[in-house]
């Protein structure tokens, strides 16, 4: 008796679904690509019972002849491409010639369609993969497709599916990500005879942003494009201060298809750097455009997964584009607004917006006296930036430091309003690129102790610190092996105050085990450890002139707004805001 045998026509069709639709989303998704290539610039997408119900696809496209409809639900036919060669120059957002014969195999599906140039349409009925109908009819021109009762004839899958809400939420993300990169379709989302989602077609991206990320996030977003010989970036980049604590808000585009790529968020997160905090991720709407020969669409059936030629280079230019994009708005206490916009109300129609106050407001524009004034050269630096093209310093005019708050906070006054500054994140940052830069030169500052002192290690630590002795000389710190488990710290970077060195050399230890510090990634690692326990400490009372000092070595910096642990640095707070919170603007 044979043991390998034939699957069925329709078994093996059912099979096949499975790749291709996982979940109601899949469908409309398949749906509106195709809607998108038959050149519509009208979608609208109705939902019943989170698709699980009804999912109805009508668009306004090209629309297909009563031959293009009996072949359209058949396996691998395709108006896309012709021959393999052609997957090297793919334009479309389909082409496997899979969607339409995978839905109708799981559903209840009915198409109607008539071309722009033809009086009369067609209607063709599909159930289980099985044609029941096909009659000519009276419809608008473009394509309505109906796929009713998914999985009617798989209850196993159709028991995996979630609720009707999280279905919906599936589909309600699945259209937004489609949106993005043509402003120009007008888009609907309809449940149940009640509109969700309207994008109406517009010039702007940015237009479709505001609905995406909303308004703040929208205003705030910085834009840039960067062209480079293989690849051109589009990018709209949220502050990092607008994080989250999912990747839910990274949509990521290639010649117009939304994917969903590890190395392109690893490229992403690697160019915000140390301005986010581990676990937090920006909100960011990237667009490539890329030779069609140079990345392979036909990876997965689901279209969503991609290869590229040269992975690494296109890796290289998102971490370069994100980086210079964001350097240009990281230097200044005061956002991208000038002084005037944040004073007044961001409102368009106000002519006078002294009108708003309920009482006269101060002038916040006069100089005040400065009690303390440290050596001032960040006038001369500022020239010296500006002449050589260089971006200008931190602070745009020195602050004026009133004190601290807690032994904590350092509080000072600026042009446009209110400082607040964390001198341990302040601090922290100072120290990471001192090091980091002595490192690089290796010529570390070493201060030797007087008094060595002794330290007890566990016997995993006491094998890391034997076999990188050397490299943690290297580093500023010497270590003497006195026998057993036990070390002499002999010396350190002389940047370090008042450390704990017992915690201190554990953590640098295990820091040390995950890698050699030739790695960038492990040297990071180890130099934020020597940074956050070498850093002035939250509780430490400063004086005038030790803060004073702190400021303007934070204006030095090349990262002043985060500490290398992410976290911001400052918070400025403007005399609009200060008004508001106590009512004197209306």
């Amino acid at each position: 008796m044979n043991l390998i045998r034939i699957l069925p026509e329709n078994v093996a069709s059912q099979i096949a679904a499975g790749e291709v639709i996982d979940r109601p989303a899949s469908v409309a998704r398949e749906l509106i690509d195709n809607s998108i290539d038959a050149g519509a610039d009208r979608v609208i997408v109705r939902i019943e019972r989170g698709g699980k119900g009804l999912i109805r696809v009508s668009d306004n496209g090209a629309g297909m002849s009563r031959d293009d409809l009996l072949l359209c639900i058949e396996r691998h036919a395709t108006s896309k491409i012709e021959s393999a060669a052609d997957l090297y120059s793919v334009k479309s957002l389909g082409f496997r010639g899979e969607a339409i014969p995978s839905i109708a195999s799981v559903s209840r599906m009915r198409i109607t369609t008539r071309p722009r140039d033809q009086l009369e349409g067609n209607r063709l009925k599909i159930s289980g993969g099985k044609l029941t109908a096909i009659d000519e009819t009276g419809a608008p021109a473009g394509t309505t497709v109906e796929v009713g009762d998914l999985f009617y004839n798989l209850p196993a899958r159709r028991k995996f599916l979630r609720s009707t809400r999280t279905e919906m939420d599936h589909i309600t993300d699945t259209l937004s990500r489609s949106v993005l990169p043509f402003p120009g379709i007008s888009f609907k989302l309809e449940d149940s005879g009640k509109t969700i989602l309207n994008f109406p077609a517009t010039e702007k991206i940015r237009t479709r942003l505001f609905a995406l990320m909303g308004r703040k996030v929208a205003e705030a977003m910085i834009e840039s494009e960067a062209g480079h010989p293989d690849i051109m970036l589009r990018v709209h980049l949220g502050p990092p201060e607008l994080n989250r604590s999912r990747g839910d808000r990274l949509f990521v585009y290639v010649n117009g298809r939304n994917i969903r790529d590890r190395l392109i968020t690893k490229a992403i997160m690697e160019g915000y750097g140390q301005r986010l905090m581990k676990g937090r991720y920006p909100q960011v709407a990237i667009f490539m455009e890329i030779e069609p020969a140079n990345v392979d669409v036909n990876v997965h059936p689901t279209k969503q997964e991609v290869k590229f030629h040269n992975s690494a280079t296109v890796f290289q230019h998102i971490v370069s584009t994100l980086e210079k994009a964001l350097s240009r708005t990281s230097h200044a206490f005061f956002g991208r607004n000038t002084q005037e916009d944040r004073i007044c109300p961001i409102n368009d129609d106000v002519k006078n917006p002294s009108a708003l106050i309920s009482e006269p407001g101060s002038d916040y524009h006069r100089q005040h006296s400065i009690p303390y004034t440290p050596v001032d050269t960040a006038a001369h630096d500022h020239a010296a930036a500006a002449t050589q093209g260089h971006e200008p310093s931190l602070v745009r005019e020195s602050p004026e430091v009133i004190g601290q708050l807690g032994n904590t906070y350092i509080l000072c006054q600026v042009k446009d309003g209110f400082l607040m500054v964390d001198q341990h994140a302040a601090h922290e940052r100072i120290v990471y690129e001192t090091l980091k830069s002595s490192y690089d030169t290796s010529h570390p500052e070493i201060q030797a102790l007087l008094l060595p002192h002794k330290l007890e290690l566990s016997a995993k630590e006491t094998r890391t610190a034997l076999n990188k002795a050397e490299r943690l000389s290297r580093m500023g710190i010497e270590l003497e092996h006195f026998g057993g488990n036990t070390f002499i710290l002999r010396s350190y970077p002389a940047i370090l105050k008042d450390v704990q060195w017992d915690s201190f050399i554990s953590e640098l230890m295990a820091g040390l085990e995950e890698g050699e510090p030739e790695d960038e990634s492990v040297l990071d690692g180890l130099l934020t450890v020597m940074a956050c326990h070498g850093a002035v400490r939250a509780g430490y009372h400063m004086t005038h002139e030790e803060m004073v000092d702190l400021l303007r070595q934070l204006e030095e910096m090349d990262l002043p707004t985060n500490c290398p642990h992410g976290r911001p640095v400052f918070k400025h707070f403007s005399y609009h805001e200060i008004e508001k919170m106590f009512k004197r603007v209306v």
